[in-house]
């Protein structure tokens, strides 16, 4: 068991009280997924059809009952073998249902079932079939949406009500019209039978087929042999009166060692734009994190040993062999501006030269700084970017003494070349393989636009992914 000194003790609980703040007011998301009402509408067309082929397989009960008519006395039916002939769900909205989810309305519907009847009195034994037409129904159902702890979405059905407003039954067979004597008492259970099934499908298609599909949403998807990104939620779904917010974590992970982020997502706010399908809005706490696992894994690390710096070094340390390293000196930001991006890497390097027993011997150790535009660009399904570099502005330190002192020029042409030929197009090539974002595996997005906003109410800074989904079109089932 470990102890600590009395003197240590404030700085201890001061770490452990950070710690704690951090991770629970860690919850910001770094990306931001928003559908409004004009993408909902998609949504419902996609999710009525599927359920309008749900209902075209179901099964209807039998049933049966007693009848009365007058001077007849009494007699037993039984109406079976239904079969749903056709079901068309034509009207269907599906619009946010603020602090729970999203409120699904069904109305100008009909279902046509067809069968066999059958009817005892006595020892009279009557047969026949029939076709009912079932017009005007209306359906209303909640969908209460969440989260559980894994990130992954929930969904369920809150309250469910259905209505028929007209039942046509049309007999065939002998004795047919003894049927249609008490058609009204036959029309009643029909509706009160295909009210109840059709929640009760509801209920089995969101619970047997939705929920169980969004388990197996994967809250991880691996970018390269480095990194991943989470998109697990950091909270459920947000519903307001015009659009529906995912709030995902969006942070890119070392696929090695994943470790805490010691830095908060920030607060996004977002425009109130709802003239598009789809918004996606990413902040710069998800390339914060990248440089952090890019950095970590030396990805931009660099070293030069080639016949170049024996040319140009051979004067200042004649007959070694001699090897520059690169490092940066902490992960490079992106600064978010109005419209642009920059960043201002800062680039240790230090010489060495390389002695007989395999031994590096450090000779110099210098410091520089550049600045570097960025821009960023999206592909459909992956948001991408390439670095821009302008004219080289070095601001150079040196450590110690070395010959080096009076050979700077000569060292910053050879590090420039090296950046232009070498590391430069080593990062473009990795920034064009891109990030994909979530939801684009389902959907094709069209005529998409990408703004840079930085929110000047705030320190938070936003890179906002608008993009135009106008003709949406689902790439798996290949349907408009």
């Amino acid at each position: 068991m470990m102890g600590a000194s009395a003197g240590a003790l404030p700085s201890l609980l001061l770490g452990i009280l950070l710690t704690s703040i951090l991770g629970s007011l860690g919850a910001n998301p770094g990306l931001v997924a928003r559908i409004t009402n004009k993408g909902l509408e998609y949504v419902a067309r996609e999710g009525v059809a599927t359920l309008q082929s749900k209902l075209h397989k179901v099964t209807l009960p039998d049933f049966n009952g007693d009848f009365k008519i007058k001077y007849m006395g009494r007699g037993h039916y039984e109406f079976h073998s239904l079969d749903i002939h056709s079901c068309e769900l034509l009207g269907s909205t599906l619009t946010p249902l603020p602090s729970q989810g999203l409120y699904l309305a069904i109305s100008d519907s009909s279902i046509r079932v067809k069968g066999k009847w059958k009817v005892r009195k006595g020892i009279l034994k009557l047969d026949g079939s029939f076709d009912v037409k079932v017009k005007g129904i209306t359906i209303s159902v909640n969908l209460l949406l969440g989260s559980e702890s894994s990130g992954r979405p929930t969904v369920a059905v809150s309250s469910c009500s259905s209505h028929i407003d007209d039942v046509e039954t049309h007999m065939s067979g002998d004795l047919s019209w003894l049927l249609n004597l008490f058609h009204n008492q036959i029309e009643s259970r029909f509706r009160r039978t295909l009210e109840s099934k059709i929640c009760e499908e509801i209920q089995d298609l969101v619970a047997s087929d939705l929920q169980p599909y969004l388990q197996t949403v994967p809250v991880t998807t691996e970018i390269d042999n480095l990194a991943g990104i989470d998109y697990s939620l950091v909270e459920a779904p947000r519903a307001t009166a015009q659009m529906l917010d995912v709030m995902i974590k969006g942070e890119i992970f070392s696929l090695d060692h994943r470790s805490p982020v010691g830095f908060l997502a920030p607060v996004m706010r977002l425009p109130e734009e709802h003239s598009r399908m789809v918004y996606f809005a990413v902040s710069d706490y998800v390339f914060k994190t990248a440089s952090l696992v890019y950095n970590e894994a030396g990805f931009l690390n660099f070293s030069i040993t080639d016949d170049l710096v024996r040319i140009l070094l051979a004067r200042l340390y004649p007959n070694m062999n001699l090897e520059l390293r690169g490092a940066m000196v902490s992960a490079p930001f992106l600064n978010f501006g109005s419209g642009n991006l920059s960043s201002t890497p800062q680039i240790e390097v230090e010489g060495f030269v390389l002695l007989p027993n395999s031994v590096r011997e450090p000779v110099f150790r210098l410091g520089m700084a550049t600045n570097v535009s960025a821009t960023l660009t999206f592909n459909t399904s992956k948001i991408t970017g390439f670095l821009k570099p302008g004219k080289f502005v070095w601001d150079m330190w040196l450590r110690g003494t070395s010959p080096i002192l009076h050979q700077v020029e000569l060292l910053e042409a050879l590090l420039n070349y090296y950046l232009l030929n070498n590391l430069y197009p080593k990062v473009n090539d990795k920034l064009a393989e891109g990030f994909p974002l979530p939801l684009l595996n389902y959907i094709q997005l069209h005529d998409p636009v990408l703004q840079i906003h930085k929110l000047t109410s705030s320190k938070s800074q936003l890179l906002k992914r608008v993009m135009d989904s106008g003709v949406i079109r689902n790439i798996e089932t290949g349907t408009n």
